[in-house]
């Protein structure tokens, strides 16, 4: 079974007020990433990568269990 990282959303918008970043460009700024990126995270329609994830640790002085948590992948129907 493969698996994913997933953001944990409500953890990490908490964790982004509790650092008065409260627009999502203030935290791509803070994270060192797009901010359509943090968007479309947020919204889930990106998996986090190596670069959104990192900012997040940093930006947000977080553990990777806070904001983070791995996940099964469904599979697709009818093949690989």
């Amino acid at each position: 079974m493969s698996h994913t990282i997933k953001l944990r959303t409500f953890e990490f918008v908490q964790a982004a007020r509790s650092a008065r970043l409260h627009s999502d460009y203030a935290l791509a700024r803070a994270m060192g990433v797009n901010r359509s990126t943090v968007t479309r995270v947020i919204r889930g329609e990106l998996q986090p990568g190596p670069a959104f994830i990192g900012g997040a640790l940093t930006a947000l002085d977080g553990q990777f269990d806070d904001l983070f948590e791995v996940v099964p992948v469904a599979r697709r129907r009818g093949g690989s």
